[in-house]
């Protein structure tokens, strides 16, 4: 039996200073996104890190949190599944996070369980990085050396230059455009930034960011005046990918900049990162500095062009696996 596995990072279990602290400590934690000595890092993790954040942490959360939804990364994930679960009736569709709840190992040991014996695992991010991507493979592979029965795996590669992907990006961006009764004068696109020197030692996720950048704005025609490329989120005092996404926002207020819209390919939900951070902490730099309308353009989330770049990426990689099917004559493609 083949199933489709989603992994998601992950998100907190409510906006509070107790459900963020361990939530916290297993994000940072992780190897692969802090890459310092154990020994050097864990008294810092657990001393002002832990003593601090997750109080400033839950009041960002507090601000995105929906009454009847709750987490928006939750919700999005859950949506993708459904609407995935709707394309493959015949191949059931589970998720896990990385962080938080429910557990990817947890997922993985209940797919075992159930009899699974292929699965199709697609990290969500398009963009390859160590810090999540390889962060994401590193608990399925170390999940499955606990279990007697190995399922076949296949993981669905990165998809920062997919054709699919970016029409889908595409779509939403012009869509999210026509809605506005005012013209952005320039469009920041900005994606979640990692530490220069993770670049530097290998991983290539500024390298995908610069081609999915560059597909991007062909699919929009846009010409090379009316965008910035910038990195965001950036954690502790070490350098991290450039330019930064508020100082460019700073920089386009001082120059007379008045009306600003900000896409974000890397993420493909809502979440802290696009709603509160660029949507409310972003904004308030913007206009501090002279800017008077900061647009965060939502994320791929559960829009139908997203949902069916995901059905053709699963396709293509999953055959053999999936049973074959026909994006036009089933009514989901152009």
């Amino acid at each position: 039996m083949t199933g489709i596995l989603v992994i998601q990072l992950g998100t907190p279990d409510a906006p509070t200073k107790q459900a963020l602290k361990p939530y916290l400590r297993q994000f940072l934690s992780d190897p692969r996104v802090i890459e310092v000595p154990k020994l050097l890092w864990w008294p810092i993790l657990n001393g002002p890190i832990l003593l601090t954040r997750p109080k400033a942490s839950a009041a960002k959360y507090a601000r995105v949190w929906d009454a009847e939804t709750g987490s928006p990364l939750m919700h999005y994930t859950k949506q993708q599944v459904k609407l995935l679960q709707e394309r493959f009736p015949d191949t059931p569709v589970r998720f896990g996070m990385q962080v938080g709840n429910p557990r990817l190992d947890d997922t993985i040991k209940e797919m075992v369980k159930e009899g699974f014996d292929r699965i199709i695992a697609i990290p969500m991010y398009p963009q390859y990085s160590a810090t999540t991507t390889a962060s994401a493979t590193d608990i399925l592979f170390t999940t499955l050396t606990k279990v007697r029965r190995v399922p076949a795996i296949r993981v669905v590669p990165p998809h920062y230059d997919h054709p699919a992907y970016i029409a889908a990006l595409a779509a939403i961006v012009r869509e999210d455009i026509a809605k506005l009764d005012w013209e952005p004068e320039h469009f920041v696109i900005t994606f979640h930034g990692i530490p220069k020197k993770y670049a530097q030692r290998g991983d290539p996720y500024a390298t995908h960011c610069v081609r999915t950048t560059e597909l991007l704005v062909k699919e929009l025609g846009w010409t090379r005046d009316m965008w910035t490329r910038t990195f965001q989120s950036r954690f502790g005092p070490q350098a991290w990918l450039k330019p930064y996404t508020d100082d460019v926002l700073e920089a386009l207020g001082k120059k007379g900049v008045k009306r600003v819209m900000c896409v974000l390919p890397g993420f493909t939900a809502d979440c802290l990162e696009t709603i509160d951070e660029i949507g409310h902490e972003s904004e308030e730099v913007f206009h501090e500095h002279g800017g008077q309308t900061l647009r965060a353009c939502p994320c791929l989330n559960d829009h139908p062009r997203w949902i069916d770049a995901l059905e053709t990426i699963l396709r293509e990689e999953g055959a053999g696996w999936l049973p074959a099917g026909n994006l036009v004559a089933s009514g989901h493609g152009d």
